[in-house]
């Protein structure tokens, strides 16, 4: 296929280098996926990359470690923190129907976070507060600004991770509902004035949440009849149904001391194999890479799916750009090789900001923390996916995935 490309002045690839994927770019791509297949590092993991019209997946490996079960196109992954950027999607939907507005205070549906008190300092005592300056708004959870998440240190550095951890907020699964799951977060001072600081995590669980109450419905009832439906993104969601469970591969982590592989979520009677009991936007979906694709070429094609509108140009547009102030960052690009290195958030998901790799400033997506990688790259017209079933606590898949993105790039014609 001949192409046209250029460069702006920005450094980025103009409108008319769009046609699409080289073959020996995606040799490459397949060559630099199978070693850590091979030698045994990652046991199996599906690929996908898309440009125009051009879709291409590669398929290595097996379901679980030293299994004869081949990986499969539609194996269905556990998303991790890709969650995200869908629950994000969820909100646009209702702020398009006037049912949210994004600088509205939460406070009506959300009164266990009304009138807030903030630690004084992160270190302070959970009694040492402040009242909170304004309310907690519908932006500020999208931004992950609204005072409180992650704290990125050593676990029970600061009374706050302590009370967090007691209370049951420290858990990707709680074992309670999200009306309790609330509640105890209530109970707890915010570690930042609203707006003042991104801090990672909390805010996407606070929207499932918020959506649900504004819905009159679950959180996953709601994605999947506004959302996922829509989509044809008929695997996705909280769970895997009985039928479904061979194809969702043995998660693993790795042993802190040795660095073997250790299973951390079995398919059979594991985590995904019944519907949770709090439906967690941050971490809590399942999906395959073909519904993932979905979702992120309705981003690319501004709303519209299918020759359907799904979510208006305008809230696209303003989901999959820079919302942070240069002191709201501080924290996050302490942790430039994860946090920081887009340079920028949207609404749920980074934003490219400036060129310090191969991708182009305004590409958008996100990672997920059980092996997963996805973001699009609207001046290329491109989406790379990858999904693996090997967390990112040691460099091994961090690597696979920089990799990844080296070769994605390379593939373009």
């Amino acid at each position: 296929m001949t192409t046209i490309a250029s460069w702006d002045t920005q450094g980025n690839w103009s409108m008319e280098d769009k046609q699409g994927l080289s073959e020996a770019g995606l040799s490459r791509l397949g060559r630099v996926l199978t070693g850590p297949v091979e030698s045994g590092h990652v046991p199996g993991l599906v690929a996908l990359i898309s440009r125009g019209l051009d879709t291409h997946v590669e398929v290595l490996g097996s379901m679980r470690a030293g299994g004869d079960a081949p990986m499969r196109r539609d194996a269905i992954f556990r998303m991790a923190s890709l969650s995200k950027p869908v629950t994000a999607a969820a909100v646009m939907i209702l702020v398009e129907e006037c049912r949210l507005r994004l600088d509205d205070p939460v406070d009506e549906w959300l009164p266990e976070l009304a009138e807030r008190r903030v630690l004084k300092s992160i270190d302070a005592s959970l009694e040492d507060t402040v009242p909170a300056l304004r309310p907690i708004t519908v932006r500020d959870l999208l931004t992950f600004t609204f005072g409180f998440g992650a704290v990125l240190a050593a676990p029970d550095t600061y009374p706050i991770q302590v009370a967090m951890r007691e209370l049951g907020l420290d858990t990707t699964a709680p074992p309670f509902g999200p009306d309790e799951w609330i509640r105890r977060l209530g109970e707890l001072p915010l570690m930042y004035q609203p707006g003042e600081l991104w801090q990672y995590h909390v805010g996407s669980d606070v929207l499932g949440v918020l959506v649900s109450r504004v819905a009159g419905q679950s959180f996953g009832a709601f994605l999947r009849e506004r959302l996922l439906d829509p989509l044809g993104m008929r695997d996705t969601g909280f769970s895997v149904p009985a039928d479904r469970l061979h194809r969702l591969p043995t998660s693993y982590a790795h042993d802190p001391h040795s660095g073997e592989l250790v299973v951390w979520d079995e398919a059979a009677d594991g985590k995904y194999s019944r519907p949770p009991v709090f439906e967690a936007g941050g971490d809590g979906l399942v999906s395959t890479v073909d519904d993932y694709h979905a979702f992120y070429r309705m981003l690319l094609n501004k709303g519209v799916h299918g020759g359907e509108r799904v979510l208006s140009r305008a809230l696209v547009e303003l989901m999959t750009m820079d919302h942070l102030t240069q002191g709201q960052k501080a924290e996050k690009d302490v942790f430039g090789d994860h946090f920081g290195r887009h340079g920028g958030f949207g609404f749920g998901m980074a934003v490219r900001t400036h060129r310090r790799d191969l991708a182009s400033v305004g590409q958008f997506g996100w990672d997920g923390g059980l092996g997963t990688t996805a973001y699009a790259d609207p001046a290329r017209d491109l989406v790379g996916i990858l999904l693996t079933q090997t967390a990112m606590d040691t460099p091994v898949t961090p690597n696979l995935h920089r990799d990844f993105w080296t070769t994605v790039y390379q593939a373009i014609d």
